[in-house]
């Protein structure tokens, strides 16, 4: 193409691609190291998703001595919603995912490779957007909207691909006198890639997790250059991951039918490919069949959902990384206590035959495995910090009564073999507490007879008085227990369950039963933490209190 018809494209000066190539050496690190980047656009939320390939594209650029760089596609900027880089960020550091390379709240950048928003690299676009013009590999095309809408529409009566390509790429073989003329004119335009490929033909792709895969070759002529001046993201990736020395590009498989473009486009450069890797989403069960995490349909496809409602980070992350490699239930069952930045991920592991499949069930006890790490402070200043922000007048119970309340978070928690694994999120904490105060203890006479329907009335008020005869606040837990045993046996309840599946026709029933009494009139629950912690921590007279209330 006449360096005229350029020039009028680019009127202005445009950046040399020595320029570019001396700011951008390629990078200096150990052999096997992977660059990797977690590239989003500022559309709105982080999805679980999301923070899932940056999960999987950060430990594999770490466990490897590499490279993890954040870089914000923000060239659809119709599409850009105010503040969503900054939640981005915010979502990675919150989670640990702490780019070494990539924008900051602050504002600046940390690394030599930026600007890392796609909008501030404008110019080193345009210089090899020239580069292609002048290889003839791209072509200036004044199409408006009508014009190719009519072109769809054409293609779907046909009942054929939609599409700029062959004879439907109406600009491609333009004369340079009509450019010429649309120039003079002032006709907006656009710059497509000139596209060699013949969509009949095939072409072996390798992906990472893929495998090996048989693609028909790209014929369209995409649009690399928009009339705003920015880039599609098909363009400005494949130049950016060149600059920026990517040597691993892990994505979404949306992009897996978009992987022969991005191949030509990197020939057409005549630069390295990356190694690509596809990972196929998260799904979700929907009746019988599954479907994908949905940002509508699914409030926990928004990873701000799980800092609502009080997931400790690592519960979140691990549970990703159960997802992305199944064996690290095993590896945290063997390796308790220890970093799970330990864990070697597994690009193999990775290769699932259909998405990983989201359930809460298992979110929950991963969470509750990782909170019964915790100590009572612990989960004290922990579940403090999350209701300060999202229960303040949990907060404030909790800061007024700080010693009780740390008090309740240790049942369970010390010289004991297994810890107690009842809290799955700091929006239990409520629910777990709030019995231990006489403020938010509810226990009417429905749910006493509903939880004890079946158990005598008359053993119930009998039970209760020999308890409080015999109860004294001092007496350790086997002395408490085995003053329990002996009022069942007095009321002919047999002393374990053993002896009562001997003779079940002998007793009314066995000794949980008479502990269940003690419990739902202490706790106004079936189920509680180990009862005889909970009755020295209420004290005498509250247990009493409540012990009393069927007179």
């Amino acid at each position: 193409m006449k360096k005229e018809i350029i020039n009028k494209l680019f009127p202005e000066e445009i950046l040399s691609i020595s320029e570019i190539e001396k700011k951008y050496p390629p990078r200096k690190l150990k052999e096997g190291a992977m660059v990797t980047r977690f590239a989003p656009s500022p559309t709105g939320f982080m999805h679980l998703g999301g923070l899932y390939s940056g999960l999987i594209s950060e430990r594999f650029a770490h466990q490897t001595d590499g490279i993890f760089y954040l870089r914000i596609e923000d060239t659809d900027q119709k599409r850009e919603v105010e503040g969503a880089t900054e939640l981005i960020i915010n979502s990675l550091n919150y989670y640990g995912l702490v780019a070494d390379e990539g924008p900051t709240l602050s504002g600046k950048e940390i690394g030599y490779y930026g600007p890392y928003k796609q909008s501030e690299r404008g110019e080193i676009y345009k210089a090899y957007v020239k580069k292609l013009l002048e290889k003839d590999l791209a072509y200036p095309c004044f199409c408006s909207p009508e014009e190719l809408e009519e072109i769809r529409l054409n293609q779907e009566s046909k009942s054929i691909r939609t599409g700029y390509y062959k004879e439907y790429a109406v600009w491609r073989n333009k004369s340079e006198l009509d450019i010429l003329h649309a120039l003079e004119q002032n006709i907006p335009f656009v710059i497509r890639f000139k596209s060699h490929g013949n969509f009949d033909n095939k072409i072996i792709a390798q992906d990472i997790l893929r495998g090996t895969r048989e693609l028909s070759e790209n014929d369209q002529d995409i649009v690399i250059l928009k009339s705003s001046g920015l880039p599609t993201y098909h363009f400005a990736h494949v130049v950016d991951d060149k600059l920026m020395g990517t040597t691993h590009v892990l994505r979404g498989e949306e992009w897996f039918s978009s992987l022969p473009l991005h191949l030509q486009l990197f020939q057409a450069m005549e630069w390295q490919t990356p190694n690509y890797g596809h990972l196929l989403p998260i799904q979700k069960m929907e009746g019988s069949s599954k479907r994908k995490l949905s940002k509508r349909k699914d409030p926990e496809a928004n990873v701000v959902y799980y800092e609502e409602q009080g997931y400790p980070k690592d519960a979140v992350i691990e549970y990703l990384l159960n997802l992305a490699n199944s064996d690290f239930e095993d590896w945290r069952k063997a390796n308790l206590g220890k970093n799970n930045k330990e864990f070697i991920l597994s690009m193999q592991r990775l290769s699932h035959s259909s998405g990983p499949l989201f359930d809460l069930t298992k979110l929950n006890d991963i969470s509750k495995e990782v909170i019964g790490q915790f100590s009572a402070e612990e989960i004290f200043e922990k579940s403090l910090k999350w209701a300060k922000i999202y229960d303040k007048n949990l907060a404030h119970k909790m800061e007024q009564n700080s010693d009780y309340v740390k008090q309740i978070f240790n049942i369970e928690r010390v010289n004991t073999t297994k810890v107690r694994k009842d809290i799955a999120k700091w929006s239990d904490i409520r629910r777990e507490i709030e019995y231990f105060f006489d403020d938010t203890f509810n226990l009417s006479t429905q749910d006493i007879d509903s939880m004890l329907a079946s158990i005598d009335k008359n053993d119930i008020k009998s039970i209760i008085n020999s308890f409080m005869a015999s109860y004294d606040v001092q007496d350790s837990k086997e002395i408490w227990f085995d003053k329990i045993k002996q009022i069942a046996i007095k009321h002919n309840y047999a002393e374990n369950t053993k002896a009562f599946k001997a003779n079940p026709g002998q007793y009314k029933g066995y000794v949980a039963d008479v502990a269940k009494i003690l419990r739902v009139l202490v706790t106004g629950r079936i189920q509680s933490p180990d009862l005889h912690a909970i009755m020295q921590i209420l004290g005498r007279d509250r247990v009493f209190k409540r012990l009393k209330v069927l007179g």
